[in-house]
């Protein structure tokens, strides 16, 4: 099983989260390829994760990069000399975690995230998951390929320069490199801090669609952070998509690849896409800015004081490349923003004529003998059309593109402007199936409390409108619960109203599609409305909520813990 719905149906015809997971276990344990993980969990681990609690990825594996933190667990960002013994676990993971998925384990990756091959490491290098020759691509080498072979739904990377891209490439998977803040950083073991992203990989986009709503949440105590859009923008059924020119496009002697690319590009027309060359130029010279630029220095300044101390405990040529970072003046850093900011100019100019852009993910692959010889100049050849990604603050998605001559994975990225996370995903839905699929992207989500829930008096104003259940869950423990008397044709009611001193509050999470979300949301009457609901497990969805005069003289129904209670309880 390799997909999130392949796993829900292993559920549905009955087979245990626990059942299926020791299977998972054992496959990871007989796996033969030593350099996927640094540490894999044991059962006792794996045990202390299941509960009988429902959520949105409720029995799905995956893994994570080990620069991610896992509280109890050792994290080396690809060097034993620099272990930790994380005391808490990055909020991207909890997120997971309460959302119900199960973390298998940390992966491999090139040291300090520094690389695009993945064989920067002084572990086992993994292989390639279509020819162990070939690179498997890098920093995310393990969690890429705990996914290509099987051993995870999804797994977490992170990606600066691409490493979140090239490795979905090389491994025949989706990545997704999201809007830079839209997941939290905090608890990543930093490369470049001010341009650090948590990537997905998963097997197709609606699997990394799910994951992506459930990670994307603002991150109050990270600088780093920024919420989502409330409403997430989609690209229409008619778009324009920009190619650049052929003076852009070197495959660096995998000149076949272009027939990849052009097919590619038939596709997207095929789907009601209208190409427009544009200048890749202000691309390509911000690109070069992140190496040859003093955006080093801040990899330096992420492990100064280890590289100063242990310089030999480092891989000679991550060591090579991030003590470049120690020379640039303050000056450099000037000029190259400067020079940024009229890259950012340009590139914006071209943006303005398309919906978002296609590219290769990367020209090429290398043998594991070719990067040997030229481990630095490969390795920039493998960025060409990944670096300039977070310096010019775009998302994009990764996506399969067919295999070089037969054999080899090849890819194509789309990318667009910040916020752009899920119209692309939805477009790659689309270039994967001819149509969306497995995912809920015409659809709005909402939280209800009362007498909206399943089998309750109003439930019906849901379920003819097409509402389907998704999960049940509870609110954050921020809420309290108020009567709203029966009168004016409606039955008495609870006003939720988040409070200081609150408790946690029992919710359904139901789906709407977008228009019948919307004549739903017209039936509302005052002083209930629409907002935020913030649940237990992190995320916010749009959910029933009342203004604070529902509370003046109302009876407080908080101790029942939700509607549910109350009618067992309290209402004789």
């Amino acid at each position: 099983m390799k997909t999130i719905q392949e796993y829900r149906e292993a559920y549905a015809a009955g087979r245990s989260v626990k059942e299926v997971m020791r299977d998972l276990w054992e496959t990871i344990q007989a796996d033969e390829d030593e350099g996927i993980f640094i540490v894999k969990f044991t059962w006792e681990q794996i045990e202390a994760q299941l509960d009988d609690e429902d959520g949105p990825l409720k029995g799905i594996p995956f893994v994570v990069k080990d620069n991610i933190d896992i509280g109890g667990s050792p994290t080396t960002a690809g060097c034993p000399d620099y272990e930790y013994m994380a005391k808490e676990s990055a909020p991207v993971v909890d997120l997971l975690r309460r959302a119900g998925a199960i973390c298998f384990g940390k992966t491999n990756l090139d040291q300090f995230a520094t690389g695009l091959v993945g064989v920067r490491t002084p572990y086992p290098v993994p292989k390639n998951a279509f020819d162990e020759n070939y690179l498997p691509g890098g920093s995310s080498c393990g969690s890429a390929i705990a996914v290509a072979k099987g051993l995870a739904v999804f797994s977490l990377g992170t990606d600066t320069a691409g490493s979140g891209r090239v490795p979905a490439a090389f491994n025949e998977l989706v990545g997704l490199k999201p809007t830079r803040g839209y997941l939290s950083t905090r608890g990543v073991v930093d490369a470049c801090k001010s341009l650090d992203c948590v990537s997905i990989f998963a097997q197709n986009c609606a699997d990394a669609d799910q994951v992506l709503q459930v990670t994307a949440s603002y991150d109050a105590e990270e600088a780093w952070s920024r919420p989502a859009l409330a409403s997430w923008p989609r690209i229409g059924s008619e778009f324009t998509f920009g190619v650049p020119s052929s003076a852009h496009l070197n495959f660096f002697g995998w000149d076949t690849a272009e027939e990849l690319f052009e097919k590619a590009a038939q596709r997207f027309e095929a789907m009601g896409g209208q190409r427009v060359e544009i200048d890749l130029s202000p691309f390509i010279d911000a690109a070069k800015l992140l190496y040859e630029g003093p955006w080093v220095t801040e990899r330096f300044v992420a492990i100064r004081d280890f590289l100063k101390s242990k310089p030999d405990k480092v891989f000679p040529v991550t060591r090579q490349i991030i003590a470049a970072g120690e020379t640039p003046v303050a000056s450099a850093l000037f000029e190259a923003q400067y020079k940024l900011a009229d890259c950012k100019r340009l590139a914006t100019q071209e943006m303005r004529k398309v919906d978002f852009v296609l590219l290769p993910t990367t020209p090429r692959n290398f043998t594991l003998d070719e990067v040997a010889a030229e481990p630095v100049q490969l390795n920039s050849i493998l960025g060409t059309y990944t670096n300039f990604m977070n310096l010019l603050d775009y998302s994009a998605l990764a996506l399969p593109a067919g295999r070089y001559e037969g054999t080899l994975p090849w890819g194509i990225t789309i990318f667009a402007e910040a916020g752009m996370d899920r119209a692309l995903l939805e477009l790659g839905s689309i270039y994967e199936n001819g149509a969306p699929a497995g995912g809920d992207w015409d659809e709005v989500q909402i939280a209800v409390c009362g007498a909206h829930l399943d089998g309750m008096a109003l439930n019906w104003q849901l379920t003819d409108r097409g509402g389907k259940l998704a999960y049940a869950s509870q609110t954050a423990p921020e809420y309290r619960m108020y009567l709203i008397p029966e009168g004016g044709g409606l039955p008495e009611r609870p006003a939720l109203i988040m409070e200081e001193g609150g408790v946690a509050i029992e919710v359904e999470v139901w789906t709407l599609s977008r228009e019948a979300f919307g004549d739903f949301v017209s039936l509302i009457p005052a002083p209930l409305g629409i907002g935020k609901v913030l649940l237990k497990d992190g995320t916010e969805v749009p959910g029933f909520i009342a203004e604070p005069r529902a509370a003046a003289g109302a009876r407080d129904l908080s101790e029942f813990r939700g509607w549910r209670g109350y009618l067992a309880r309290g209402s004789a």
